[in-house]
């Protein structure tokens, strides 16, 4: 572990002090003159007055040495602490590292051939997702029956599959385009807005940026499971996200190492992400309720 060179540095710099103090005086041992058979009374009180000076200063010493023992157990303690939750977190890592899910795009760009699988292998390692459902605090989620009040319905029939929109305002609004590595349908204020996304995530990481593929944006269609209510995804302000055609296993807890690294990106264009539902689901990125509230104020829906 890269943290041990740190540890050892960490009790040399505490150490330094007790060198610092002891070494001068173990030096010094024999060197002091003694008092011989013709000092004065005045000597005498010197030499005395000295000896009390210097047992009260051994005292301060052996404080100061005390105290730096106890700081440096501590340091110790709390590196020792850090070393071994570090341990653990790698080797949980390497646990859930490279188990491959379930194929198929479901969206377009992306690479299937063998090659392209090797090379993006290391975004697509399972990992564990630390504190996920505090990730995008201090974003909200905008739920439906707030989007239906902001916006209207996109349409006044919904089933579980996708239908076309009907709303006539949020259908002047659709836009389909090329957005980085992705061609989706979006509300135009989310398509720009996922093109600075993807624009910040090339700069950062080119090879992630080229890896990322879609599986799905606009689908007009109640949540699963539910009746009468609207997914993100019926306005056009959510998008699907897979890594190298891989899609992430839904609800385990865990995601690619490549999805955790798009989240920091998405999170600050202010995007929320679905790691952080109750019912974990990695691959799904949407509008905020801060988000839409912006656009709102800008005019722009």
């Amino acid at each position: 572990m890269r943290l041990i060179p740190a540890i050892i540095i960490a009790v040399a710099l505490l150490i330094a002090p007790v060198l610092w103090i002891v070494l001068p005086r173990a030096l010094d041992i024999g060197r002091k003159p003694v008092l011989g058979p013709d000092a004065d009374a005045s000597s005498i009180a010197a030499a005395v007055e000295d000896v009390i000076i210097e047992n009260l200063n051994q005292e301060n010493q052996v404080i100061l040495l005390q105290e730096s023992v106890e700081a440096l157990r501590d340091t110790v303690e709390k590196l020792s602490t850090r070393v071994q939750k570090l341990e653990a977190e790698v080797a949980q890592a390497m646990v859930f590292g490279g188990r491959t899910q379930g194929g198929g795009t479901g969206g377009t760009g992306g690479s299937q051939d063998p090659i392209g699988e090797i090379e993006g292998s290391e975004y697509t390692e399972v990992v564990l997702i630390f504190d996920r459902t505090n990730f995008n605090k201090p974003l909200s989620v905008a739920g439906s029956s707030f989007i239906v009040e902001l916006l209207g319905k996109p349409r006044e029939v919904l089933s579980d599959n996708c239908q076309p929109m009907t709303n006539p305002k949020l259908k002047a609004m659709l836009r389909t385009e090329q957005v980085g590595p992705v061609r989706v349908t979006m509300l135009e204020p989310a398509l720009k807005s996922l093109h600075t996304v993807f624009e910040n995530i090339k700069r950062a990481d080119p090879k992630l940026h080229d890896l990322i593929n879609t599986a799905g944006a606009l689908c007009v269609r109640q949540i699963r499971g539910t009746s009468g209510r609207y997914s993100n995804h019926a306005f056009g302000l959510a998008v699907d996200l897979n890594v190298n055609g891989q899609l992430d296993n839904f609800t385990d807890g865990k995601t690619q190492l490549g999805l955790t690294i798009i989240a920091d990106f998405f999170h600050e264009e202010g995007w929320i992400w679905g790691a952080g539902f109750r019912r974990e689901d990695s691959m799904h990125f949407e509008v905020s309720k801060e988000k839409l509230l912006e656009w709102r104020a800008a005019g722009l829906i």
